[in-house]
């Protein structure tokens, strides 16, 4: 089984949790920053997972555009999305990027197989708050479970 976790990252808090993911994961896998991926990364692969920090409501502009570019074919692919988010009433009103990520993916025929979530940080710059890594992980072991 190959996986395949792709995040953007504009504080370090989002990489910080795709690497941490990566570690828990005892199958095949690769870590990539939203601008290091190419087609061939995407072959061959039995799920993908998306993060983003949350900004607007939304994924970071790179992962809208990874998400939208046609040369990636992201029908009937195994995906799951994560973000990291700050908790404040505002942001609850735009939504969050886990949510979008995964609403693209599915009208792009993909298979979403856990809810998307998101991960807490204390302020926009970050840091997580504590217990976050250790959620993720979590998370993560309960993707692998599942799939």
């Amino acid at each position: 089984m190959r996986i395949l976790i792709v995040y953007d990252s504009i504080y370090g808090n989002t990489k910080k949790l795709a690497e941490e993911m990566g570690k828990g994961i005892t199958k095949e896998y690769k870590v990539f920053r939203i601008t290091e991926i190419t087609p061939i990364e995407l072959q061959n692969i039995d799920l993908l997972i998306i993060g983003s920090p949350t900004h607007g409501g939304r994924p970071t502009k790179d992962i809208q555009e990874f998400i939208d570019n046609a040369k990636y074919n992201f029908n009937d692919l195994k995906v799951a999305a994560f973000d990291t988010r700050i908790q404040t009433r505002l942001v609850g009103i735009f939504g969050y990027a886990a949510d979008r990520i995964a609403d693209y993916l599915k009208k792009k025929g993909s298979d979403i197989i856990i809810k998307p979530t998101g991960f807490y940080v204390k302020s926009t710059k970050g840091p997580l708050k504590e217990g976050e890594v250790e959620r993720a992980n979590n998370w993560i072991k309960e993707i692998i479970k599942n799939i």
